[in-house]
């Protein structure tokens, strides 16, 4: 594994625990205050934040993996940023909140919130995935 690597991991890392936290942290704290019996007290949360490094490190570099295996070297970079941007959205954000509508009694404004911001968030992170993991240019 490059070095590029390690710092596209660690870069993703950052743009994640950052877009995680404005999006449940920031945009979305009154919707998730207004349904206490769904949500963790601030003091249980603030107890496991730990694992939220875990599993945004882990995100941070399994994104940068999978994005390395499928790139296609000489295709524009943004092209590329944003089809890996939408395949996250699709893979995991949608149906994730889905999933969490089907079985637990999330209003359907939040989720539709959920849906929307994180596939926002999803592009913006195949966008950074590709920046950072771009071909150099051949002379």
């Amino acid at each position: 594994m490059t070095a590029r690597f390690w710092i596209s991991g660690v870069v993703l890392f950052v743009v994640l625990m950052i877009g995680g936290y404005t999006i449940h942290g920031a945009i979305l704290f009154a919707d998730y205050a207004a349904l206490p019996n769904l949500m963790r007290t601030d003091t249980d949360a603030q107890a496991k934040f730990g694992w939220m490094f875990v599993a945004n490190l882990l995100m941070g570099f399994g994104y940068t993996w999978i994005y390395r295996k499928g790139r296609e070297p000489g295709r524009p970079w943004i092209g590329q940023g944003l089809r890996f941007g939408a395949a996250l959205a699709l893979a995991f954000a949608v149906p994730m909140y889905l999933i969490y509508y089907v079985v637990q009694p999330w209003p359907t404004s939040i989720v539709v919130k959920q849906i929307g911001l994180e596939t926002v968030m999803a592009l913006v992170t195949g966008l950074v995935a590709a920046a950072i993991n771009n071909d150099p240019k051949q002379a």
